[in-house]
């Protein structure tokens, strides 16, 4: 079984580091697709960053996506994901602005459980390598304590 990339107990869950609107400074999601509620820790010695994502039965992906029982769908889990490997490509790099950032891979993707309303889904990324305009990340999600989903994702500015 996969282990979590870092020990959620052992940060501080409860601060918001960045807000939705810090991360709609860099990032070009709005709306629907503004997939990542709030950055919870951030430690660029570690490479790490950590989010969440609250899950509810009455957002707009529910009523559709498996009637009768919503399941937050995979595909929306890896591109929340890379719009957190975005968002620390950015605050790794304030004097960088491009004019858009692409996603480009995913790699050694699984999905290990489903994720039903009502949760929080924490993603946890870490910095894998970075270029000069391509970055990849190792993430995760992560609800009540459960690996959720673990793969790869890759950006690249444009």
């Amino acid at each position: 079984m996969a282990q979590t990339l870092i020990d959620l107990d052992s940060l501080d869950l409860t601060q918001t580091v960045y807000s939705v609107e810090d991360m709609q400074k860099v990032l070009s999601q709005r709306g629907r697709f503004s997939l990542v509620d709030a950055v919870v820790h951030c430690d660029p010695a570690t490479d790490f960053i950590v989010a969440y994502k609250d899950i509810h039965a009455d957002d707009w992906w529910a009523e559709d996506h498996v009637p009768g029982r919503p399941i937050f769908p995979g595909v929306l889990m890896a591109e929340a994901s890379a719009q957190l490997g975005t968002f620390d490509f950015f605050v790794r790099r304030p004097d960088f602005n491009p004019q858009f950032v692409g996603f480009v891979g995913i790699d050694r993707f699984k999905f290990r459980a489903i994720v039903e309303p009502e949760c929080r889904l924490y993603f946890v990324a870490q910095v894998k390598r970075v270029r000069n305009m391509m970055f990849t990340y190792v993430g995760q999600g992560i609800v009540d304590g459960k690996i959720v989903f673990d793969g790869e994702l890759t950006g690249m500015a444009m």
